[in-house]
């Protein structure tokens, strides 16, 4: 049995998800500007749901991104404290790719164009198909993660479906496909849940990364991200 927690704080949604083994327990709240306060009391709270403790988990995955810087660096920070204190794997799981599986499973259709608001006239943005093979998501990617003005992208030779907070530039993307999408799920946001089924399949093909390893994707050049010893606290 895999037992994996898995966080997302890359946008103004807050999230923290149990998966043991293909069994998934969430809890998902709109909480702009309180990721900081929520995070680990949400985190304790689906423990104590599930009669678990860190110790019982194989890994802990978390949204490496893209999405909000702040919301990146907490979620990144949480985890590296949690695992190095628990000594676990860390999974790092692609924002956008989290975003197609929940746009395939409110769906059914496995072609999307994961688009987040960048801010600055910018998104980011990547290309996905998603199926569900024995049991098992099987995710791939299409158009590689990248930041982008979307006035700035010619016209794709495939359809795909929207989701995310970018497709507020719908009018532009929709423009650039060959047929209007069927679907444009806007109001999507990354979710713990999604992450953590990915995850759960990295965690089988051994795609783990250590705590220390644990840093966000920004996509932006001038973010970077400085290493810092894990935060320790008793838990």
């Amino acid at each position: 049995m895999s037992v994996i927690l898995a966080l997302d704080t890359s946008t103004p949604a807050c999230s923290v998800a149990l998966n043991i083994n293909g069994v998934v327990l969430e809890d998902f709240r709109m909480a702009p500007r309180l990721h900081n306060d929520l995070i680990l009391p949400m985190v304790d709270q689906i423990l104590d749901q599930a009669g678990i403790t860190l110790s019982d988990l194989d890994a802990i995955a978390f949204g490496r991104g893209p999405g909000s810087f702040t919301g990146l660096r907490i979620s990144a920070g949480v985890v590296q404290g949690l695992a190095f204190g628990a000594d676990l794997p860390v999974i790092p799981v692609s924002t956008l790719a989290a975003l197609s599986l929940e746009g395939f499973q409110k769906t059914g259709k496995n072609r999307w164009l994961a688009a987040l608001d960048a801010r600055m006239g910018e998104i980011y943005m990547g290309g996905y198909t998603v199926n569900k093979v024995e049991g098992r998501y099987v995710i791939e990617s299409l158009i590689d993660e990248c930041v982008v003005k979307p006035e700035s992208l010619k016209g794709f030779t495939e359809h795909y479906n929207g989701v995310g907070s970018g497709w507020c530039y719908e009018d532009i993307l929709s423009s650039l496909m060959p047929a209007a999408p069927e679907h444009i799920l806007t109001d999507a946001a990354p979710r713990a849940a999604c992450i953590a089924e990915l995850a759960l399949l990295k965690f089988q093909q051994g795609e783990t990364v250590s705590s220390y390893e644990a840093i966000p994707t920004y996509l932006r050049d001038e973010i970077s991200w400085e290493k810092q010893a894990p935060r320790i606290g008793k838990r």
